[in-house]
């Protein structure tokens, strides 16, 4: 038992200091994210803005085409491994195959953009197009680096630059260009930005890489035949990569051609669903390389160990976010963006249900891709997929956003649902324990039903208020119910480990609240 404590307290530590700094890094991202896009909404009209939002659509459809299945693959094997031949073998492989396919796809979207002009009357979308043709040069291999990063454990590239100073410099470039830009020239001045702040990023990435990898991996021979493992590995990654795209795009694309005038707006609902996915995206990057390193040590009570305590405190971020966005949505998108974008929140609700009950199941897909069933996965992304376009060519003619969101978030449950289910059955891993059950129903029934029967309509500056309070409550719940098992205790050294100091003013909370249940760590 000490020996599994040992190892289930070093993962914990791995995906502890992980998560915070993703979780610093979205929190980072957000916020820069926020500022830049009221900059653009303030600086576009809503059809350009539109415009924008459906670019950047069509360009991660086509970067999870580019990216082969390999930052995945890469991540997983790197962790799972333990020869330097076979990591230096990972490294070069990857590069090899993914450098060419990326510039392949870039030049078919340039030359794509170029037909979309004259064929649809579009120029404002062609030169979008043309624009993001290098968004996906650049931010492939990004995406790569950052991965190769996270095979060895380290959130830290993909947090720092990929998720902070990517969004941080494009608020930089973009208030330095439209300042000198008359008001038709905004628009251009927005793609220019976004692509000077990709080629900043781009540059530091690859300082950094040759800072740091001689330190992990030091140079030396590669094993020649693993480069052939590792894109059998990924291709099923790379269909799963590229279906995961369609089935979180395929409802705005389609309401792109179907009601262009809503994208602007629908995305923008989009993008406040997505963040009660924070947590999770989070414990989900580091989780991966963890639970493959596990599964290397045949240890697989601390998998499950690590599994449920992480799954249970993406609530914090989870619960607060669902509860004030469906039930003040129209205060939430004012606060968010601007009264404008209020006006209709049907959509909003529809979208953070799914989002919500997605991330109940954890990190799902991460820990089949670490058992190395990538076929499951891959099965499980063409339903999502699937039932994506089918109900969005269903509902979206009709019904518009309210469609789309119908869509999207039948798709965002499907896919984690059913990878749940087969591990469940497959290798006895899942969540669902009392102490990760009875904090959330304790916390969210009696709050969700004090938001639907009192009505009240609370100015801007509490929202955050009352999602922090919901936050906390949640917490609270966890240690008075008692709900606190070894993995709990376990995470609180790893945060201590990760601060570098104890924390006595914690455990002792801790302890006046949930008693003996806290003690012994």
């Amino acid at each position: 038992m000490p020996e599994s404590s040992d190892k289930a307290r070093d993962g914990l530590t791995s995906v502890t200091r992980g998560t915070l700094v993703m979780v610093l890094g979205t929190l980072g991202s957000i916020g820069f994210s926020f500022v830049s896009r009221v900059i653009l909404i303030r600086k576009l009209t809503i059809p350009s803005w539109g415009t924008f939002s459906l670019g950047l659509t069509i360009v991660g459809l086509l970067s999870a085409v580019a990216t082969l299945g390999l930052p995945q693959a890469v991540a997983r094997n790197l962790a799972f491994v333990s020869a330097a031949g076979d990591r230096r073998a990972i490294i070069r492989s990857a590069f090899r195959y993914l450098l060419p396919v990326t510039g392949v796809v870039s030049v078919g979207l340039f030359l794509l953009a170029l037909y979309i002009g004259p064929a649809y009357h579009d120029p404002q979308l062609a030169l979008t197009l043309e624009f993001f043709a290098g968004i996906v040069a650049l931010g492939v291999p990004a995406t790569l680096i950052a991965a190769i990063f996270q095979g060895f454990e380290d959130a830290l590239p993909n947090a720092v630059f990929v998720q902070v100073l990517n969004p941080a410099l494009f608020i930089v470039f973009l208030l330095s260009i439209v300042r000198v830009l008359s008001l038709s020239q905004q628009f251009v001045g927005a793609l220019g930005a976004y692509l000077a702040a990709d080629i900043a990023v781009v540059g530091l990435l690859l300082l950094y890489f040759r800072h740091r990898i001689p330190r992990l991996l030091p140079p030396g021979p590669s094993n020649p035949d693993y480069g052939r493992r590792l894109l059998v590995f990924a291709l099923p990654l790379l269909v799963v990569g590229a279906l995961t795209s369609v089935s979180g795009s395929a409802d705005t694309l389609i309401l792109g051609i179907v009601h262009r005038v809503d994208v602007g707006y629908y995305t923008a609902t989009l993008s406040l669903a997505r963040l009660l996915g924070i947590g999770l995206s989070s414990v989900g990057y580091i989780f991966l390389p963890v639970a493959a390193r596990y599964l290397g040590n045949r240890d697989s009570s601390s998998l499950s160990l690590t599994y449920a305590t992480a799954t249970k405190w993406t609530l914090v971020v989870a619960l607060p976010l669902f509860i004030v966005f469906f039930f003040l949505p129209g205060n939430s998108l004012g606060f968010v963006y601007t009264a404008a974008y209020s006006t209709t929140v049907l959509p909003l609700r529809i979208v953070v249900v799914g989002a919500f009950v997605a991330s109940l199941f954890g990190p799902a897909s991460a820990a089949q891709i670490a058992f190395g069933r990538t076929q499951m996965v891959l099965l499980n992304t063409v339903i999502a997929a699937g039932a994506d376009v089918v109900l969005s060519f269903a509902l979206i003619p009709a019904y518009g956003a309210t469609g789309a969101a119908v869509a999207w978030s039948v798709s965002a449950v499907v896919f984690p649902m059913l990878s749940t289910i087969e591990l469940g059955l497959l290798e006895g891993l899942h969540p669902f324990e009392r102490h990760y059950l009875l904090p959330l129903v304790v916390t969210a029934v009696p709050v969700g039903l004090l938001f639907a029967l009192v009505r009240f309509d609370p100015p801007s500056w509490e929202l955050p208020v009352i999602a922090i309070s919901i936050a906390v409550l949640f917490v609270v719940v966890v240690l008075v119910s008692r709900s606190v098992d070894r993995g709990d205790r376990l995470l609180l050294e790893a945060v201590e480990q990760f601060l570098g100091r104890r924390l006595p003013l914690v455990r002792r909370v801790a302890h006046w609240l949930a008693g003996s249940a806290v003690t012994s760590i």
